[in-house]
């Protein structure tokens, strides 16, 4: 899709009256709808008072302006730039469009004060062990780790992992088990995250123009019995859409494989649902 406006209203969009205007709701993104005729076809992403509009077709675009503005008090922002802590960048004449989040990683490292931080080379330094033992036994390591921000910091690194950033999501999924009762090892694990993101906040995703049909691929690997507490091992997998990335997920298995054969089996099966 070409084209896209960055929309303001001053109320909560209700979804009766978006439906009302033949858009219909997708059933896997429930904030997502989309409205078709023939070769014509727009969507509507609503965030609480955030509207992005797409689209392939400048008259019905302006056409769904006019309706909102006519049901709500609206700003259009123009073309899409920023929007909720996500940079988009167009290359036209190269048909790409880049996704980042590089502002919003600055204002994580002031939050947590890593603004004045090493930069790091990898997510995870290979032969992390992170495992329960690690967690604060006595009063004064509960007390230190009481004044960590531990929980937030994981919650702010997962918002970058689900936007733009999949090559951190193995990383989380490790120390996110840990939230409970986190350790001082375990914080270490998170500010190596920070500081890698630091070093690579200008990665972006990309997407490119569709010449062709569009082609979806998928990649998928695991471990085996990587967890230290109860031997589960380890799902992941990335979709790709025509080469840019579209889907992933890093994640414990649920269940104990007895062997590498039965984690890839389990990891294909989580990607396949």
């Amino acid at each position: 899709m070409g084209l896209s406006r960055h929309l303001a209203v001053g109320i909560f969009v209700s979804d009766q009256k978006i439906k009302e205007f033949g858009f219909i709701k997708n059933e896997d993104e429930p904030c997502v709808y989309r409205k078709a005729s023939g070769r014509t076809i727009s969507f509507l992403i609503l965030y609480v008072d955030d509207i992005l509009i797409i689209g392939n077709n400048i008259p019905m675009l302006n056409e769904v302006k006019h309706w909102l503005g006519n049901c709500f008090a609206m700003k259009d922002l123009g073309e899409t730039a920023y929007i909720l802590g996500i940079k988009i960048n167009r290359d036209r004449s190269k048909r790409l469009l880049r996704m980042s989040q590089s502002a919003y990683i600055d204002k994580m490292m002031t939050r947590f004060n890593m603004e004045n931080s090493k930069k790091g080379t990898i997510p995870m330094t290979k032969g992390t062990v992170l495992n329960k033992s690690q967690s604060p036994s006595t009063d004064i390591e509960i007390r230190r780790m009481q004044a960590i921000p531990y929980a937030s910091a994981i919650g702010s690194i997962m918002y970058a992992m689900l936007c733009t950033r999949p090559d951190v999501s193995y990383a989380l999924s490790m120390t996110s088990r840990f939230q409970q009762n986190p350790g001082i090892a375990h914080w270490t694990a998170v500010k190596n995250i920070l500081k890698y993101l630091k070093r690579t906040k200008e990665m972006f995703l990309i997407f490119g123009g569709v010449e062709e049909e569009l082609i979806v691929r998928c990649y998928t690997d695991a471990s085996f019995q990587t967890d230290r507490d109860d031997s589960c091992s380890q799902s992941g997998f990335v979709f790709t859409l025509n080469g840019g990335v579209v889907s992933w997920k890093s994640s414990k298995q649920s269940v104990v494989a007895d062997s590498t054969t039965e984690s890839e089996y389990i990891a294909a099966s989580d990607a396949a649902k």
